[in-house]
């Protein structure tokens, strides 16, 4: 692909920038975010999309939700609870952003449930994939329920009364359960009763049912624990069942003075986390009024906090059907990542490196390779020390056995686990512990600052000193998620990048205090400082005539200093074309202002991670890759690190390739307007148009084809002298 002509159009270089801003010159982040999720749900509701995979797609969609009311709503309510008079970007209050919410949330809840009631179900029906409800059971499925029900169910099901003598339970985030409506037997004029029955998670939300015919038949479990609820309240009549589910507030921050033992700590929150403050119901739309109001007010909510699920309460638990159903025909079609380094000896592994960077693009690529590349590193004598940052990983994790066996190897091996890593602390504490019992040294990082950075630090002596083998990228070490996410990493043993994540790690272990980085860009100590001056040196670039461009991928654009230095290059005639995956608070082409800005977004198979930003520096193009999205919590609340890359041929194949492609994009694009609302893009007629992810897959399988001998050796290793491992006093 070849790169557009990036020359300015002609301009007064003294001409002031015209960037006059205010609220209305900003979008809402929570809007934003919402907009992004309808994104997602379009998808779910796109018969382009495999079946299976567009109920992926809903479920997404409610797991999402779920998370936006355990951190952003809950954080508006407290504000609001705090008499915090602090105004959004857009200047919004965070009780007129609530309104907002609410009103764009009960809209998006009736399209989620219109697309399952009328677009999923009816189409997996058809497909031969039934979920049933206990009406549409046959006598022989009945039979077997009942027996599933008295055999297995009955045992982990708890019924609650509700009295004076029982007091309203302290019900778990997120569990499903049924308010149970009662009427004594043989008491003639009695109150009915209210009681709960929580459905543990022990039991699977979707039942396969036995079935004669040529459909696969399901049930929900709450569904079939409706049909036996008598079994629990034996001398009452049930007068019915009724589903909900309670969010309650899952955000929480560890201050300076409580932290005397930061995993401690952390545990003791994650425990009051399952039992915090409700933020969110969820009922039936079968529930009576009456026992909304009474379930309302027993968790502290009002009218403003419920709402009507017209359908199965939780619809991301429908994903189970995805995992349960063998129908290669209504999923993704298989592909296999492609490993650009096959593995070879350990000491191959360090040459290849030595010679050149070498960059990969998951989940195109295999993460394979940092696997063995940490592999290579435990089995090589010359090495003396690994150092990573874990933020999250997968359950049964080869990173993890990698440094474990480096450990067991008698190598020194550090690892810093960030046990703030939201919703993933329980993993964490764990692979924290299991880690300390192999001798790894662990660390926590920094108290009131995430480390977000993704690092790994090999240290091997070789005939010349030590050398330093670094691997930095956009995504987490999860062999797992990088298959499903889009994201780079770089392999490099440049002396400047090496020793600038020697002092990181320095900095992370130890007392040692932020200095001047040669290569990286730091947060909190210099990223935000150093985005906004290379913005404006594309801003004095266009005014002086010199090229100037602006190309930035990221997952969100919200901090309002970089927006209001992009509005100022735009003005000066900078080209700013931005790939910005979900909250965005730029509003682009809006006249005088940013004329010169697109945004677009990409919502496909692959969840796009990675975040690329090139600055055309009057043709001394630069590219840098990270962690870090352009927004204050990444600049100013996170250890994170952003690097270059220095070689001219990989920035030539981030630039011309991979960017090129998702600007190209006219199939699962969409463009931001200045009103905040999203177009989609389509082809133009006649033409299939460009599917990125679908043209990336194409690209790693030719260059697989087409790749050089996996190992150059332009010259000798230093390592290697005499086939033996020089001798080496560390200084490490």
């Amino acid at each position: 692909m070849t790169a557009p002509d990036l020359t300015t159009p002609a301009s007064d270089p003294a001409a002031p920038a015209r960037a006059v801003t205010g609220p209305a010159c900003y979008l809402n982040r929570e809007l934003s975010w919402l907009a992004f999720n309808r994104r997602v749900l379009e998808e779910a509701a796109d018969e382009t999309n495999p079946l299976l995979e567009r109920l992926r797609f809903l479920a997404i969609t409610s797991t999402n939700l779920d998370e936006f009311f355990e951190v952003r709503i809950a954080g508006l309510k407290r504000q609001i609870e705090a008499s915090v008079g602090e105004l959004s970007i857009d200047g919004m209050s965070a009780r007129r952003q609530l309104e907002g919410i609410e009103q764009a949330v009960r809209k998006f809840t009736s399209d989620q449930y219109d697309t399952w009631n009328n677009k999923l179900q009816p189409a997996l029906a058809q497909a031969g994939i039934r979920i049933l409800s206990g009406a549409e059971l046959s006598q022989d499925q009945k039979a077997w329920a009942e027996k599933y029900f008295d055999d297995f169910a009955v045992a982990v099901l708890t019924p609650l009364a509700i009295d004076p003598a029982h007091p309203f339970p302290q019900l778990l985030s997120k569990s499903l359960n049924l308010a149970i409506m009662l009427k004594p037997a043989g008491k003639r004029g009695a109150a009915n009763r209210l009681a709960i029955v929580q459905i543990p998670r022990v039991l699977p939300r979707l039942v396969r049912l036995p079935s004669e015919a040529i459909t696969k038949d399901y049930i929900l479990q709450k569904e079939l624990t409706r049909l036996y609820l008598e079994k629990l309240f034996p001398g009452h009549q049930v007068i019915d069942g009724y589903p909900f589910r309670v969010t309650r507030n899952a955000d929480f921050d560890v201050t300076e003075d409580e932290a005397g033992d930061l995993l401690e700590t952390i545990e003791a929150k994650l425990r009051r986390r399952r039992k915090a403050e409700a933020v969110r119901l969820e009922v039936t739309s079968r529930m009576p009024a009456d026992i909304v109001e009474k379930l309302a007010g027993k968790l502290g909510l009002s009218r403003s906090d419920v709402y009507i699920c017209n359908g199965p309460v939780n619809l991301g638990r429908l994903v189970e059907l995805v995992d349960l159903e063998d129908r290669p025909d209504l999923k993704w079609p298989p592909y296999t990542a492609i490993n650009p380094i096959p593995a070879a000896e350990p000491e191959e592994v360090f040459e290849r490196l030595f010679t050149s960077d070498l960059l990969l693009h998951h989940p195109f690529e295999s993460f394979e390779p940092v696997v063995e590349f940490l592999e290579a590193a435990v089995a090589d004598p010359a090495v003396l020390a690994i150092k990573m940052t874990l933020y999250r990983t997968s359950g049964d994790s080869p990173v993890v056995r990698a440094l474990m066996s480096a450990a067991e190897a008698g190598k020194q091996v550090t690892v810093l686990v960030e046990l703030k890593a939201r919703f993933d602390e329980e993993n964490n504490i764990r692979w924290a512990r299991a880690l300390e019992e192999q001798g790894v040294h662990v660390v926590y990082g920094l108290v009131g600052l995430k480390t977000h950075c993704k690092v790994i630090l090999v240290v091997r002596r070789e005939d010349e000193g030590v050398r330093r083998y670094c691997h930095l990228g956009t995504g987490n070490y999860n062999p797992n998620t990088a298959r499903l996410y889009t994201d780079l990493g770089l392999f490099t043993s440049n002396e400047e990048i090496g020793r600038d994540v020697s002092d990181l790690f320095n900095l992370l272990t130890g007392y040692a205090q932020p200095g001047s980085m040669r290569k990286l860009l730091v947060a909190p100590f210099s990223l935000h400082e150093n985005i906004i001056t290379k913005i404006r040196r594309e801003t004095a670039n266009a005014r002086g005539g010199k090229r100037a461009r602006i190309i930035a991928k990221m997952n969100a654009l919200v901090d309002r200093g970089v927006i209001d230095a992009l509005y100022e290059a735009s003005c000066a005639g900078v080209r700013i074309e931005l790939i910005v995956r979900g909250i965005c608070c730029l509003r682009p082409g809006m006249p005088g202002l940013s004329e010169n800005i697109s945004v677009r977004s990409i919502v496909d198979r692959f969840l796009e991670h990675s975040r690329i930003f090139v600055f055309e520096n009057g043709g001394e193009r630069e590219v840098y890759l990270g962690s870090a999205d352009w927004m204050p919590r990444n600049f100013f609340g996170r250890i994170e690190a952003v690097f270059p890359v220095l070689d001219a041929a990989l920035r030539a194949r981030i630039v011309d390739e991979l960017l090129m492609t998702y600007l190209k994009d006219d199939v699962r694009a969409r463009i931001l307007q200045p009103d905040g609302s999203w177009a989609r893009t389509a082809p133009l007629p006649g033409s299939e148009g460009l599917r990125a992810q679908t043209e990336l897959l194409k690209i790693a399988r030719t260059r697989s084809a087409s790749a050089p001998a996996p190992i150059a050796k332009p010259r000798k290793h230093p390592a290697r002298k005499n086939n033996r491992v020089a001798e080496f006093s560390s200084d490490n």
